[in-house]
């Protein structure tokens, strides 16, 4: 059982998967109004407990999922953290002494199987697979022998970007990181309960059916326990904040020519014990 975020007849709840459908229990816990506040109440297991056992309220197809958490405090990304994506920068450094980071507001996301949207003013869509942690226990300077135990859930994330829009200035990706609904998350939150569900895990992402990333995170050059100490150290983790940990190679940008998303593709983002993520591809 995972929790969900979905829209049903054009409201928004949240709850559990259930056979053939989910269940929304948003109602019946009114103090929380988003799975934000159930992560930050450390009431993982009593809404779990809650949906234990019960016939879905809403049967597939009656509704939409959305990205798990809607409202997170922030949503940090880390960049160039695999052996081979460091190697396409050509740049003679083996490994960079510390991670690189980027932020992503929350409409740049859409959730499970609704489509990515490329903008008219590029075509440059690209896709980028990765595992989210999703933050339980919140802190500073987090110890990163103590980190994973910070975790509440993980999901799964395209991080798609924009190439094009990364390089219109000098040090700067956000511009084409945030386009709205150019990436996705989900499809659900896993709760996290043991460090082999993130120390080393496979994660793929398709296109089309083609496999185009492949790796394990046991491979990043800086593992996710590593990732929540080091942000930790310059800003205060929350309940309910995002970290998306890292793409392999292999995206589009890296082909010669690049190969951009484009209408009618679909892409698959998988990983051991979480699920997969699907998107189509639509314009703006």
């Amino acid at each position: 059982m995972n929790l969900v975020t979905f829209t049903a007849g054009g409201t928004q709840h949240w709850g559990v998967t259930a056979p053939g459908g989910v269940l929304a229990l948003s109602g019946e816990f009114p103090q929380w109004p988003t799975l934000r506040g159930v992560i930050a109440a450390g009431a993982i297991d009593e809404v779990l407990a809650a949906g234990a056992d019960r016939a879905a309220s809403h049967a597939d197809g009656s509704y939409v999922l959305d990205i798990p958490v809607p409202d997170p405090g922030k949503i940090i990304c880390v960049g160039v953290n695999f052996p081979d994506r460091n190697a396409e920068y050509k740049d003679g450094q083996e490994a960079p002494p510390n991670m690189s980071l980027f932020i992503r507001f929350p409409s740049s996301f859409t959730g499970h199987d609704r489509p990515l949207v490329r903008p008219p003013e590029s075509p440059q869509l690209d896709y980028e697979g990765e595992i989210a942690v999703i933050i339980g226990k919140g802190g500073r300077r987090i110890p990163e022998d103590q980190a994973l135990s910070h975790i509440a859930a993980l999901t799964l994330c395209n991080e798609g970007t924009i190439r094009d829009w990364v390089r219109h200035a000098k040090f700067n990706v956000t511009q084409g990181k945030n386009w709205d609904a150019s990436g996705a998350m989900g499809p659900w939150a896993v709760p996290y309960r043991h460090p082999s569900q993130i120390v080393d895990v496979a994660l793929e992402t398709r296109v089309n059916g083609e496999v185009r990333q492949q790796d394990r995170t046991g491979r990043m050059l800086f593992p996710v326990a590593r990732q929540i100490a080091y942000i930790s150290t310059f800003c205060t983790l929350v309940p309910g904040d995002i970290i998306v940990t890292g793409t392999p190679t292999g995206a589009g940008a890296r082909f010669d020519p690049p190969v951009w998303l484009k209408p009618g593709d679909v892409v698959e983002v998988s990983a051991e014990g979480i699920g997969t993520l699907r998107n189509g591809v639509r314009d703006e």
